[in-house]
């Protein structure tokens, strides 16, 4: 009873968003500090997983298939993607910028396998710990990060498979630098009202490697590196891959439109 007692307890701490330890007056917050809005403790247990190659069903719009970048372009200026494409992959050029989708998506269920390169290692600012990450409708991030064993130290909620500085993932699932990781996520967008009042927030599942390390959180807003997360009203938009200072590798990018 204890053990299965102390796992829920585990469960619901990873589950809380912004959660701080021993910090529970909100108002006494610097907003304006990073810090702020992360957390190291407790670590999500580590599970020995693989990635789940999965073809893309007949209804999915495959966004990449390895051939070509043609689905995408810089998301700076919209110019024609920048990184490479060698053996089915495409891979983040250092310094080129973020690639977003050419179409915009709404509640969604998209499958991203991607590759933390073989040599990544830790830093004052972790940007060559297999930075990177994906975002829907380009605010909401699922991070990608170095977090085999938790050998690279970063906050729990900024780990692999977070919802970036809102959620822990319920578990580790991390392939080791070099082999391929499977994100299979499901996202509900948020519903505004006509005068841009938020009416329903948006939701995420993700299962990383074939476990589920985000059950239906309820989205807190958009995501900051710095501040509280807030909604602000938009439409259907791209999905956006964030080129962070690391040589990420993608394949196997498909959509389904829910």
């Amino acid at each position: 009873m204890f053990k299965l007692v102390s796992q829920l307890a585990l469960c619901l701490i990873l589950a809380s968003p912004l959660l701080a330890q021993n910090e529970t007056d909100w108002s006494k917050k610097d907003w304006k500090k990073p810090e702020t809005t992360e957390f190291y403790e407790p670590k999500p247990p580590i599970v020995t997983a693989a990635p789940v190659i999965t073809p893309p069903p007949s209804d999915a719009i495959v966004l990449f298939d390895g051939k070509n970048m043609d689905n995408w372009v810089m998301s700076a200026d919209g110019s024609p993607s920048k990184w490479t494409l060698k053996d089915g992959a495409m891979t983040i050029v250092l310094k080129s910028g973020d690639l977003k989708t050419k179409q915009l998506f709404g509640d969604c269920q998209l499958h991203v396998e991607f590759k933390i390169p073989a040599d990544a290692k830790s830093s004052k600012y972790w940007g060559d710990s297999g930075n990177s990450g994906v975002f829907l409708q380009e605010r909401y991030e699922v991070q990608i990060f170095d977090s085999y064993q938790n050998e690279v130290p970063i906050y729990s909620n900024g780990q692999c498979a977070s919802l970036y500085k809102q959620v822990a993932p319920m578990a580790n699932a991390c392939s080791k630098p070099g082999d391929w990781n499977s994100y299979d996520i499901y996202f509900t967008a948020p519903r505004f009202r006509p005068n841009g009042s938020l009416e329903k927030p948006a939701y995420i599942t993700v299962v990383h490697n074939g476990v589920l390390v985000l059950n239906h959180f309820e989205i807190q807003g958009e995501i900051k590196y710095i501040g509280y997360p807030t909604y602000d009203p938009h439409g259907k938009a791209a999905v956006h891959i964030q080129g962070h200072g690391s040589e990420v590798s993608f394949r196997n990018i498909w959509i389904r439109n829910l």
